[in-house]
């Protein structure tokens, strides 16, 4: 006969990650910014990262939670970038036709 090790804390990590998850279901939040000012964009950014951090920072280390909080906070950062960098391309454009 031979023991399985390690099956407790697997159980533990999935319980956590369930637990995660069910944080994150539903609307997180929303952040408004100055698409034209870089320091409005930044703190929009750390304002999404807060909110994530709110609703599931205490289950980071977890393995399985840990790396896809760190995908989710990419994901809105590039979201909230490339929002900004359209915004100022219409603003741009707009300003090019003698708006």
């Amino acid at each position: 006969m031979f023991k399985i090790e390690g099956f407790d804390k697997l159980q533990r990590q999935l319980k956590d990650a369930e637990r995660a998850f069910q944080e994150l279901d539903g609307e997180l939040g929303s952040v408004t910014f100055d698409p034209q000012e870089p320091a409005s964009v930044e703190h929009a950014i750390q304002e999404m990262t807060r909110m994530i951090d709110d609703r599931v920072g205490r289950y980071a280390s977890n393995p399985i939670v840990g790396p896809l909080v760190d995908e989710m906070k990419v994901k809105y950062r590039e979201a909230i970038v490339e929002k900004a960098a359209t915004e100022r391309l219409k603003s741009e454009a707009g300003r090019g036709n003698g708006d």
